[in-house]
């Protein structure tokens, strides 16, 4: 018999707490490779469909199925990215009348401040020349390393197509190299744990598209009502940008006000755009992306939370987008897993979908219908006494 030795708890947590900390460390230091490689995975698994779709109804090669999944992917990116710098662009080419009404509220604003404050024009000037000259000298300053950080970004987009084909292209030889590296009594694990990333991964994007028609339409609604034109636009624009996590709800806020800039002077539709956008994000917040997003993957906020913290951290947005979808990942194989099932417990929601107010409310509905169709019943069962028979016309 083999001897096996057990570690004390402490020995075991010890060395889990060391791994899950090399494991950032690795993170951290190939993050401009890793993060391509695990976006173009994510993507590759969303598109595996279609690309079985080529490959099984069409009957086209793997290399002609992937190459043409990859190609309609790459378009339909193409695409979104072309609308949205052309209304951009279209916003911004007004730029006499956005300057124009910009000067009229920074004129307005002036004697608000002068007024309320006791703050001359003059000295408002001369404090806003020496914030203007500290942030030239700061842009000055760091030009070169933005111009650097966003070529970096434009080649890690171009490598995850490349990326995500070879994901499609050798999917099969990866998931027998899979089999090969696991034992053979843990086979059929191994397929409930690819089967369930597949599932995870696929009903998070299929959750994340649904949230930027969600946004898309709640803004257009709420433009709409403010009275902003192009408010359909506009919110389209804010759904696909809202994808950007942090960052893209601020760009989105300030296009916003910029398309209104260039058709009106009016302040009120400014501060209506503002509180649009506000209450827009706090459904997403705290509606849209727990019913939507975080139901289906199944990981409870505080998870998510402390995740994108994290990922944001090791590697700014991307690491942010990828937070939940890796989160998820990991909690599968956890819960596969009988001895890590305690930390996809810590990762899960156990909380009740329905709130028990709900379900308190619903009893009683239920009980009050029950008592209503009882006494319905009871009342049809017994006879009036206008309808009985007196016993001498019985005779």
């Amino acid at each position: 018999m083999k001897n096996t030795i057990t570690f004390p708890f402490y020995a075991r947590l010890a060395f889990t707490l060391l791994g899950i900390v090399l494991i950032f460390f690795i993170f951290y230091l190939g993050r401009d490779i890793i993060v391509p490689l695990v976006m173009a995975l994510l993507f590759a698994i969303l598109l595996r469909p279609i690309n079985r779709f080529f490959n099984k109804k069409c009957r086209f090669p793997n290399t002609i199925s992937s190459l043409l999944t990859i190609f309609l992917f790459v378009v339909l990116i193409l695409g979104i990215a072309t609308f949205i710098s052309v209304e951009i662009g279209g916003i911004a080419s007004d730029t006499e009348t956005i300057v124009k009404n910009i000067e009229t509220h920074w004129a307005r604003l002036q004697r608000f401040v002068t007024d309320f404050f006791g703050i001359s024009k003059v000295d408002q000037s001369q404090h806003i020349d020496m914030v203007r000259e500290e942030t030239k000298s700061a842009l000055t300053s760091s030009a070169a390393m933005l111009v650097t950080s966003f070529s970096d970004v434009l080649f890690s987009m171009a490598m995850i197509p490349i990326y995500a084909f070879l994901f499609l292209l050798y999917q099969n030889h990866l998931i027998t190299f899979l089999s090969k590296l696991i034992g053979e009594g843990d086979q059929q694990r191994l397929k409930n744990i690819l089967f369930n990333i597949k599932t995870a991964v696929q009903s998070y994007l299929i959750g994340i598209c649904l949230q930027v028609l969600s946004i898309a339409a709640l803004t257009a609604i709420g433009l709409s009502i403010v009275g902003v034109q192009n408010a359909i636009l506009l919110g389209v624009i804010t759904g696909i940008l809202g994808l950007i996590p942090y960052l893209g709800n601020l760009l989105a806020c300030a296009i916003t006000i910029l398309a209104t800039l260039s058709g009106s002077p009016d302040l009120s539709l400014i501060f209506g755009v503002v509180i649009v956008s506000v209450v827009v994000q706090i459904i997403d917040n705290n509606i849209l992306v727990p019913l939507v997003v975080s139901s289906k993957v199944e990981i409870n906020a505080f998870a998510s939370i402390i995740g994108i913290l994290v990922g944001g951290s090791l590697a700014g947005i991307g690491g942010m987008f990828l937070a939940i979808p890796i989160i998820a990942i990991l909690k599968v194989i956890f819960d596969n897993v009988p001895s890590l099932n305690p930390w996809g417990y810590l990762l899960g929601d156990d909380l009740p979908k329905i709130p028990q107010w709900y379900k308190k409310v619903k009893h009683l509905k239920t009980i009050a219908e029950e008592k209503k169709a009882n006494k319905i019943e009871n009342l049809t069962q017994e006879k009036p006494t206008s309808e009985r028979v007196p016993p001498s016309e019985e005779k």
